[in-house]
């Protein structure tokens, strides 16, 4: 296994995670519930960890993919790009959860949980994004400009002579 299979592996994990974190701690908040917000900090700032290495592995990925053929030059930029600004938007998230974190014992305040929350979304949204782009990188079925081409095979039948 190599980095770019790490890459590959791991991906998800910030997407979803960031996605099932934001969802607990709205639960937490609506609920009001002391630990039910720790848990999702814990889910938020385990996934702004696991970002870490998928971010890391980035560069080497693209070293093995950009010279095969049919992969897209400007859609791996675009990714990279957009990898650079989800990983500030996910760092963000990551201590602002852990901030939440530790000041919920000390006071009653819901801004820390709610400033965690905004940018637990933001982050998931950037994240998303970035695995959107990633996926046109390969998968040119994704590609928002060009049609999927479906050949239709013939189902006529030799009996209708």
């Amino acid at each position: 296994m190599d980095l770019t299979h790490i890459h590959m592996l791991l991906n998800h994990f910030p997407i979803v995670g960031t996605l099932i974190g934001a969802g607990v701690m709205l639960w937490g908040m609506v609920r009001n519930q002391k630990t039910i917000k720790a848990v999702a900090a814990a889910i938020i700032i385990a996934m702004t960890v696991m970002a870490v290495p998928v971010y890391l592995t980035g560069e080497p990925a693209e070293e093995r993919v950009e010279n095969i053929p049919g992969i897209s030059e400007s859609a791996i930029e675009e990714h990279e790009e957009a990898a650079e600004l989800a990983i500030l938007v996910m760092a963000a998230a990551g201590i602002a959860s852990l901030a939440a974190l530790l000041l919920q014992y000390r006071s009653s305040s819901k801004v820390p949980f709610s400033i965690a929350t905004l940018l637990t979304l933001l982050a998931f949204a950037a994240m998303a994004r970035v695995g959107y782009l990633g996926g046109q990188i390969r998968h040119t079925e994704l590609y928002p400009d060009q049609p999927v081409s479906q050949q239709v095979g013939s189902h006529e039948s030799d009996d209708d002579d």
